[in-house]
């Protein structure tokens, strides 16, 4: 209902709530930078009169997390919108399902500030028609830049220089592309956005398109900003980061920007997340485990071992392959980190899929092991294959498998004591301890693997980078001794 016309106007006030992976982080920061822009003001108070909730459409756990996100919002009497994968995904199929909410685009990010007048004044716009984003670009990879459609944090016009930290950082033309949204010393850096692998389990590439670079100027000028802005340790983020370069005519440009964001000043380490073992080329491989500043860290997504499983699921791969892969990083970098996500319950999975996948994970010596079972995802080739398993048998085989990866993972940690590392310091422990504090080797990524506890004789604040002998381990995490200079 509209304000009487005697009522004063409600606040623009908005609350940014985020759900999903660090994509989406970078995507509500790049929000919360074009809502300031429009004179929105951003509140985590729970007085907000619009609520934006960013959500994930990734697996049917996500999916309804951010159905009840969205409800519970709406039940503390604020306008509602959704924007994010779900509600990219489903469009007006969603706003059917949840009158509540003003279900949103990617199209409209642009002029989200614009939108959100609209449902803070009650206006209800149509939602979209969810459609196949792959399809708004040519196919051929090398004619995409010119034809880029609205795609969240690479479709903005960029600076080429770093402005004032506590600002937003704006673009020449003025365009506003990010504000952070939190604190640390950690933060994701989008390279890319949209994924052109078909893989028959993944909805994904459907509702985030094709595969689109960020140019090198760009991300170099937005890691100076994130610098200027006290992080100390940048997480590169995309679908599918081993593609990069490919639509801009240089398959092997990640090997040749991760130096030169190393070097950026301010910047201690860099991360790179989301390869691919089809498309990790040796040159890469070399790039990550031997570049100064370069976290020798590798997060594969390998999603199974057996030959057969990884066929029905249209990637590539087995078991030895797989190990011949690691053997390879190990070999230029023997004390890698290396973490990995797999799914069991796929069509068709037999024992003995299982044992393989048993025996690759028992010989990997992965860092960090995620265990998922396989659901059906709308509009996926997986979901009409023979040989479904009953969601029970999914649940078991999932227990079964994340206890042997708590196990192995225990194993692993166990196997640095000794080992000499650099740990970059996060925050003091809330241990009560003195002299102690949290941090992250460069075997581990923020949110998804273990944690360091530093001991120090002498204070350490948020940003040091300091070298620690690991003295003991408590499952995944590890407990270090600062080292003597």
């Amino acid at each position: 209902m509209s304000p009487s016309p005697s009522s004063p106007p409600p606040a623009r006030t908005v609350s940014l709530v985020t759900l999903g992976c660090a994509r989406n982080e970078v995507d509500s920061e790049e929000l919360a930078a074009r809502l300031t822009a429009s004179g929105w003001e951003l509140t985590s108070d729970g007085d907000a009169s619009v609520v934006l909730v960013n959500t994930c459409g990734f697996i049917q756990a996500a999916k309804q997390e951010s159905i009840d996100e969205l409800l519970a919002a709406a039940s503390s009497g604020a306008r509602v919108a959704a924007v994010g994968c779900l509600a990219e995904r489903y469009g007006a199929e969603l706003a059917g399902e949840l009158p509540e909410a003003q279900v949103l685009s990617f199209d409209d990010y642009g002029e989200i500030g614009a939108r959100l007048d609209d449902v803070l004044a009650g206006r209800k716009r149509p939602a979209h028609v969810a459609r196949d984003r792959r399809t708004l670009l040519p196919i051929t990879p090398t004619e995409r830049q010119p034809a880029t459609p609205a795609t969240p944090g690479v479709s903005a016009v960029y600076s080429s220089t770093v402005v004032d930290p506590a600002a937003p950082w704006t673009g020449p033309g003025g365009g506003v592309f990010r504000r952070r949204l939190s604190g640390g010393v950690v933060a994701p850096l989008k390279i890319a956005s949209g994924c052109d692998r078909r893989c028959s389990f993944c909805a994904i590439p459907s509702f985030r398109g094709a595969f689109v670079s960020r140019r090198p100027p760009e991300i170099l000028a937005e890691a100076r900003w994130l610098a200027a802005n006290n992080v100390r340790e940048l997480v590169l983020v995309s679908e599918n980061s081993t593609s990069y370069g490919k639509d801009l005519g240089n398959l092997r440009l990640l090997e040749e920007v991760l130096p030169d964001l190393a070097a950026t000043e301010g910047i201690e380490r860099v991360r790179i997340s989301y390869l691919q073992p089809a498309e990790l080329r040796p040159g890469l491989i070399e790039v990550i485990a031997s570049t100064p500043g370069v976290a020798p860290y590798f997060d594969l997504s390998f999603q199974h071992a057996s030959g057969r499983v990884l066929r029905a699921m249209r990637r590539f791969g087995d078991r030895e392959r797989f190990l011949a892969l690691l053997d390879q990083i190990r070999d230029l970098s023997p004390e890698a980190g290396v973490r990995s996500n797999f799914i069991v319950g796929f069509p068709g999975e037999t024992a003995e899929d299982l044992t393989e996948l048993e025996l690759f994970l028992s010989h990997a010596g992965l860092d960090a092991i995620g265990i998922f079972g396989y659901s059906d995802e709308d509009g996926t080739e997986a979901a009409s294959l023979p040989g479904q398993l009953e969601q029970a048998e999914i649940s078991r085989r999932v227990e079964e498998f994340a206890s042997l990866a708590d196990e192995l993972m225990t194993q692993r940690a166990e196997s640095r004591l000794g080992e000499t590392m650099d740990v970059l310091i996060e925050e003091a422990a809330d241990d009560g301890l003195p002299g102690r504090y949290l941090g992250r080797a460069a075997h581990q990524a923020p949110e998804v693997d273990g944690v360091t506890t530093v001991v120090s004789p002498v204070p350490l604040a948020a940003g040091d980078m300091v070298r620690a002998v690991v003295t003991d381990s408590e499952g995944v995490d590890l407990i270090a001794d600062v080292k003597p200079r």
